[in-house]
């Protein structure tokens, strides 16, 4: 039986003692099993807090230093117990501020075009946005090709960062076709979200989406505030009216806040597959 750790609630230090199997005949010696690691207790003893219902979804957990204080353990002990449960999605740390209970993942549909603001909303829970850029650049190839444009043409390009209850949840990157959309940059965006401007003054005929998985960029990770490591779900988007592109964008989510999904009636007509 591994070991346990003692006074969840009381603060006593973790202990680790062995605990002897029954002897299977006369003279045989009780069986012992080695104490699970300390990472492992401090993991427990956080999954315990969570489960109890003592720390609710975005509530903030004790800071490392108290867990060292109460465990009786090393601070390197106790980053990598969070760091683990961060990455099974249990826990949300944030850079500075501490470590919380992680919210469940929300889904975005993949077969519309869904509002990041409208999804938290309706949640019941708090949403927010920052523009971090927006201006006039001149194309990349990668995106001259994707807006249908020519080489060295001008497009608009803004970058905004979508947050739920305080934390970011989707990075989104975004060009504009200048020649459909001419206004975009005179646009108060702190009262208007882009994507909304555009949904109300140019219609989307046609929407292409990729969805693709992977790390981000140093400026990426930075913007979301999470690790280097950390696996991001990207959903890039390009969008037509009447034939002409608008719009292409990158939506990239952390992995461990944000998942991809969608219900649909299948064309019965088609092989299945």
């Amino acid at each position: 039986m591994s070991s346990m750790l003692r006074g969840k609630s009381t603060g006593k230090p973790l202990t680790a003692a062995a605990h002897g199997t029954p002897a299977a005949s006369k003279g045989a010696r009780a069986a012992t099993h080695a104490p699970a690691a300390r990472y492992e207790q401090v993991k427990h003893h956080i999954r315990g807090i969570i489960e109890s219902g003592a720390r609710q979804a975005g509530e903030r957990l004790p800071s490392e230093l108290d867990l060292v204080a109460t465990l009786g353990v090393s601070r390197m002990t106790v980053n990598r117990a969070l760091r683990e449960l961060a990455h099974e999605g249990l826990v949300t740390r944030v850079s500075g501020v501490g470590t919380f209970v992680a919210q469940a993942r929300p889904q975005s549909t993949l077969l519309m075009i869904a509002h990041i603001g409208d999804e938290i909303r309706s949640r019941g829970h708090e949403y927010s946005y920052r523009t971090v850029l927006l201006q006039r650049e001149t194309a990349s190839v990668v995106v001259s090709n994707a807006l249908g444009l020519a080489p060295g043409a001008s497009v608009f390009h803004v970058i905004c960062v979508h947050r739920e209850n305080g934390l970011p949840v989707q990075l989104e990157d975004r060009y504009v076709n200048p020649a459909i959309a001419p206004n975009f940059l005179q646009q108060d965006f702190s009262a208007i979200r882009p994507s909304e401007y555009l949904y109300e003054t140019v219609p989307a005929h046609d929407v292409e989406h990729i969805v693709d998985a992977g790390l981000p960029t140093h400026a990426e990770a930075e913007l979301l505030d999470i690790r280097a490591e950390e696996p991001c779900l990207t959903l890039v988007r390009r969008t037509w009216t009447s034939g002409v592109a608008v719009t292409f964008a990158r939506f990239v989510h952390p992995g461990s806040r944000y998942r991809l999904g969608c219900r649909f009636s299948p064309d019965t007509s088609q092989r299945q597959g």
